[in-house]
């Protein structure tokens, strides 16, 4: 499928990429007289939209600008471990002021993204609390649906700094909460007319907390998760975004005016996370609709029916999630199976198996956990049995069980990890190899 290289840069000019990347310190305004100093791709915040189309070979040529080594995740990809974008799995750092040059043929088709894949630990200006984050939308060979618009929204949180929780440990907090890179009422709205069927791609990119978002007069018919069409396309009054989290959906332009699509919680819209969505020849003050609660299930998207009885053959992976306090004002360590990663176990999968983890989460945290090079099935959420849900990350709520079953067909090492930034950084993580 291909491998990533270095290339010098006269070779580069010679035969050019289909894409370009730079990795390099950026600044820009959130909000009036709010600037923020971060580091980011091609000095945008969200990096460029990476369009391309599935099954049809490409480069992408990434140039880092900083004092440090970095690496570039492309999330939800079917790729070999050097070219995945984890060192854990191997694949190589890009040094300060070099540049490596991708080759790979996309897939699997759908809206996928990509990320710095770096430690950050006490500093929040690093890793996924940085403005290193893009979309990436692999052009299935038939597209289904129509629409007349699409519009790609990255929700993002800013200048977060540690607090002390009721449990004597640290966690983020953060003071600016964004759509693309703006506040509410600062920056562009999102133009549409009457009658129009707008197709919505977000990403939640926040380095560690939940999103719930919300477009006043208007619901959601979601469509696809995580990048991966849904059995069913369930009307919903809200979306529920984890960190990494992906929701595709359909909204019927129907009802004229200038509204806000923001996040439901009232205090983190008012840190600036909405934006306007604007009907042509309409004024006035963009209008918000208060929801009575949070409104989300996984279930509400499964395939109708009884769910296949579980297959003998299955291998069942339990692994277990618990925290260790490290003391007030630190951060909790977080453990696998009662090991924190590098002391994880590495687990042995063999080619062409099916597997079910039984993700039991013991702490007071939910946790997004994220399966590299592979896309699982939601089999289990606490009680309820489900399918026909495919995702490659799932938000599994404190002190619940969610199972999930894989095929074992993209050989090579494989990450596992919650993608949580403070949580993968103490250890949230293990690596699956294929014996």
């Amino acid at each position: 499928m291909g491998a990533a290289f270095a290339i010098r840069n006269a070779e580069a000019r010679q035969v050019p990429a289909d894409y370009s990347i730079e990795i390099s310190p950026h600044s820009f305004e959130a909000a009036p007289r709010r600037t923020i100093k971060t580091t980011a791709y091609n000095s945008q915040v969200p990096g460029p939209l990476l369009r391309l189309k599935e099954g049809k070979p490409i480069t992408i040529d990434v140039t880092n600008r900083t004092r440090i080594p970095e690496v570039l995740h492309w999330h939800g990809l079917f790729l070999p471990p050097e070219l995945d974008g984890a060192m854990e799995e191997g694949t190589p750092m890009i040094p300060p002021d070099a540049r490596v040059r991708y080759t790979f043929t996309p897939r699997p088709s759908g809206f996928r993204w990509y990320h710095t894949h770096t430690f950050a630990g006490r500093d929040l200006s690093k890793g996924q609390y940085s403005g290193q984050h893009g979309f990436l939308y692999i052009e299935p060979r038939e597209n289904p649906g129509r629409y007349d618009q699409e519009f790609f929204l990255a929700l993002h949180d800013w200048n977060g700094h540690f607090l002390g929780s009721e449990d004597g440990s640290m966690e983020p907090s953060y003071d600016i909460s964004t759509i693309n890179g703006r506040v509410l009422g600062f920056g562009d709205p999102l133009r549409v007319k009457t009658g129009q069927r707008v197709l919505l791609h977000i990403v939640n990119s926040s380095a560690t907390d939940v999103h719930w978002v919300a477009m006043a007069g208007h619901q959601f018919q979601v469509i696809a998760l995580d990048g991966n069409a849904l059995p069913r396309s369930t009307p919903v009054p809200m979306l529920r975004l984890a960190p990494a989290e992906r929701v595709s959906a359909l909204v019927e332009m129907n009802n004229p005016g200038r509204w806000i699509l923001g996040e439901v919680r009232k205090h983190i819209q008012a840190a600036g996370m909405g934006i306007v969505v604007e009907y042509a020849d309409q004024s006035g003050k963009p209008q918000w609709q208060q929801p009575a609660g949070l409104s989300w299930a996984y279930s509400g998207f499964a395939a109708l029916g009884t769910a296949p009885a579980r297959d003998p053959a299955v291998v069942e992976i339990p692994l277990v999630f618990k925290s260790k306090f490290e003391g007030h004002g630190n951060l909790d360590r977080w453990t696998i199976n009662g090991k924190s990663f590098p002391d994880t176990d590495t687990i042995a999968l063999h080619r062409g198996q099916r597997y079910r983890l039984l993700l039991k989460n013991d702490s007071d945290d939910d946790h997004p956990v994220h399966l590299h090079r592979h896309i699982f099935e939601l089999r289990r959420i606490s009680n309820q049995e489900t399918h026909g849900v495919f995702k490659d990350t799932v938000l599994v709520d404190a002190h619940t069980q969610t199972d999930v079953e894989f095929t074992a067909d993209d050989p090579g090492m494989t990450l596992f990890h919650c993608h949580q930034q403070a949580h993968m950084d103490k250890g949230f993580m293990l690596l699956f190899r294929y014996a």
